[in-house]
């Protein structure tokens, strides 16, 4: 019985070993296979929209902040109303991130910005020269933010001049039309005491910009998207704001920024005890102009919001195991389901209902 179960084991072992033998032999062809099948999977929808039910989805395609984070790209979310797709802020490595989620370039109608931060903005060349290729666009898209966008938006298309020239003289004015390179500039003042603008006033959809604090910084403003009868709310980078407050009453999600004031304490410790005094100054500034999870706590219960999303995620994460830590005493003040963003997470919110589904794309 011994020698069997032995003999069993052996012959096993050589199967084993042929087919690992085989798998690596063939390891080019497979890779080649599946490069192949990934390619079908998103070259053969170029509609991504039309497959999603009727209301609004809310992707994350950078939960980051200036901090080097491996699992966050710079700040960037997706909003798709319906059929139309909005992008609010274009950190660094947020287009790349966007293409990663299966989002057609292409499809972006306009792009809101918050504040001039370099995190908030350093990604919107890609943004804009992914959309005017992708779409051979022969008109650019709007871009909307507060004072100072035209010079941000002028500065872009200076930057990127030699690149849409080579461009179109590589590709031809059909596939690179030079009237839809650049961005359209929608600068705003928002002068009244409310501290609100409505940009987008239509039957169905309803987009407004608010004030925020993130003071020496500004203006800085914060959005509110309401698409038939839902609304999400994006805090931009604030303090904590009864202006945000108000906008978020009774929303359906809240993205409201967030820095532990604990850990970027222990960063600041560690920079002193090494004689970096310049990093310890940082850590001690950024604490003051931001808000922490608790502040967004304390936002989201007194607006009844239904559902909190932190992001612009300070310091990175690298654990998963820190969460629990980055969160602190938040679950006790807001009464509702907290998530700590991800890029790739996906919130779909139906239209004539009042559920939220949770998701990842890829």
């Amino acid at each position: 019985m011994a020698k069997s179960r032995n003999r069993r084991l052996v012959l096993f072992l050589v199967v084993a070993l042929v087919l690992a033998a085989l798998l690596y032999w063939q390891r080019g062809p497979i890779a080649l296979r599946l490069v192949e099948n990934g390619v079908d999977r998103i070259t053969a929808n170029a509609d991504p929209i039309a497959a999603l039910p009727d209301g609004l989805h809310v992707g994350i395609c950078g939960a980051g902040s200036p901090m080097t984070d491996a699992h966050r790209a710079g700040p960037c979310t997706v909003v798709i109303a319906g059929s139309r797709m909005f992008v609010f802020d274009a950190g660094g490595g947020a287009a790349a991130r966007r293409l990663r989620m299966e989002l057609n370039p292409a499809q972006t109608e306009a792009i809101f910005l918050t504040h001039y931060h370099s995190d908030h903005i350093d990604g919107l060349g890609e943004l804009l020269m992914q959309r005017w290729v992708g779409a051979a666009a022969t008109q650019p898209p709007r871009v909307f933010g507060p004072t100072g966008l035209n010079g941000v938006v002028n500065g872009f298309g200076e930057a990127y001049r030699l690149d849409q020239s080579y461009r179109t003289g590589h590709h031809g004015e059909q596939l690179a039309p030079p009237s839809g390179f650049g961005a359209d500039p929608r600068e705003f003042d928002i002068e009244s005491p409310a501290g609100r603008l409505v940009l987008i006033d239509e039957d169905l959809l309803q987009i407004v910009a608010f004030t925020v604090d993130h003071g020496p910084v500004a203006p800085a403003v914060g959005y509110r998207i309401r698409y038939k009868d839902r609304t999400i709310v994006i805090s931009g980078d604030t303090r904590r704001s009864q202006n945000v407050e108000r906008e978020s009453k009774n929303v359906d999600l809240l993205l409201h920024e967030a820095l532990s004031m604990k850990l970027v304490q222990i960063l600041e410790n560690g920079f002193d005890r090494h004689g970096r005094s310049r990093y310890a100054q940082i850590m001690r500034d950024i604490r003051n102009y931001h808000s922490s999870p608790e502040d967004a706590a304390s936002v989201a219960e007194a607006a009844s919001v239904k559902r909190l999303v932190l992001h612009h995620i300070v310091p990175p994460l690298p654990l998963e195991a820190l969460k629990p830590e980055f969160v602190g005493k938040a679950p006790a003040i807001f009464s509702g389901p907290i998530d700590v963003a991800r890029d790739g997470d996906w919130y779909s919110l139906p239209a004539g209902d009042d559920s939220i589904t949770v998701s990842r794309r890829p």
